[in-house]
């Protein structure tokens, strides 16, 4: 009985040495990082669809990586190129969403995901 006991213990010992954790964070912030104007009250534009941008930091007890507004702002460069836009074209509804996952205090990593929508105004 104790080396079933044994067994188990070491068992549920190193399932929980490799049981991290993810944490999703989804802040709704008006990130107006394109210089242009967008007014949208006239249906004078039509909806091309969405485009988004990802970056990625990562951390080693606390040390390394970007700083969270470095990342963010890495995200939205990485979706605006992505984008290819052309002529009368621009991007709309910026959102930059975070996962964090880590695994205890040892190593951390954060993922930034900016999304936003294409739009082409037609007048």
């Amino acid at each position: 009985m104790k080396k079933k006991f044994a067994k188990f213990a070491l068992v549920a010992f190193c399932l929980f040495l490799f049981v991290g954790c993810g944490i999703s964070y989804y802040p709704v912030m008006n990130h107006n990082v394109s210089q242009t104007q967008v007014l949208l009250s006239q249906n004078n534009f039509r909806i091309l669809g969405t485009v988004s941008g990802e970056t990625t930091a990562q951390y080693v007890l606390g040390i390394g990586g970007l700083s969270s507004k470095a990342a963010r702002e890495n995200a939205v460069a990485e979706m605006f190129k992505n984008a290819n836009l052309t002529g009368s074209q621009t991007i709309v509804n910026i959102n930059v969403k975070s996962h964090i996952m880590c695994f205890y205090v040892f190593y951390m990593q954060v993922r930034y995901t900016a999304t936003g929508m294409i739009i082409e105004y037609t007048d």
